[in-house]
């Protein structure tokens, strides 16, 4: 079994998919990415997630993410089961799925927990970086449907944060006040934060996003 942590790089893999042969590091290229898993085709709550992830594709882009899904069923059943999103969900499924019949990406992300289901993957989601160090992981049981409007909070919050001294409080919203890091002295504060900050405790010190 393979444990992947925070700040691991992502592991590379080569598969089939809906729109043919992905090799992953390859197709991220520069880009972030998710990568979120599936427990089965033809499942509700999977049907649901699918069709809202292609209806947020434009928001994905915006954000230079890529977006791939995977289920352990196989090629001739993803198409299948498109055609099915694209008509009860009203969109156009526009990202890859893998076919991962044999499990070796789902064993390489430890996507399967037995205790769960010995079979199905849990809706497991990777957020990958440029540099294709892993950024979040987040673990959902079958019987619940992910949240993307999360997931792009998180994504904004990632993107900010990997280039700017800062971190987000809690509930925070793109465009809302960030925290500035502990490590930055408040002469260097005055330096890279000019809209300024406000210090309600010398380790609490919030300022505009910049």
């Amino acid at each position: 079994m393979n444990t992947i942590r925070l700040g691991d790089e992502a592991p590379n893999f080569t598969a089939q998919s809906t729109v043919g042969e992905v090799n992953f590091h390859s197709w991220l290229g520069n880009s972030w990415g998710i990568l979120f898993s599936h427990p089965a085709d033809y499942t509700p709550v999977c049907t649901t997630e699918l069709g809202t992830v292609a209806k947020y594709k434009t928001e994905f882009d915006k954000r230079n993410v890529k977006v791939v899904a995977l289920s352990v069923d196989g090629l001739e059943s993803h198409h299948g089961w498109i055609n099915d999103i694209n008509e009860t969900q009203n969109t156009a499924v526009n990202f890859p799925i893998i076919a991962d019949e044999d499990k070796k990406v789902s064993a390489l992300y430890d996507m399967i927990h037995p205790n769960s289901d010995d079979k199905m993957t849990v809706r497991s989601v990777f957020v990958i970086a440029p540099d294709k160090k892993v950024k979040l992981i987040i673990t959902y049981p079958a019987s619940t449907g992910r949240n993307f409007d999360e997931l792009l909070r998180v994504i904004d919050s990632l993107q900010l944060t990997a280039y700017k001294k800062v971190a987000t409080p809690a509930n925070w919203e793109n465009g809302e006040d960030c925290v500035i890091l502990p490590s930055v002295s408040n002469e260097e504060a005055e330096k890279l934060f000019p809209k300024g900050f406000v210090e309600v405790k010398p380790y609490l010190r919030l300022t505009p996003q910049v």
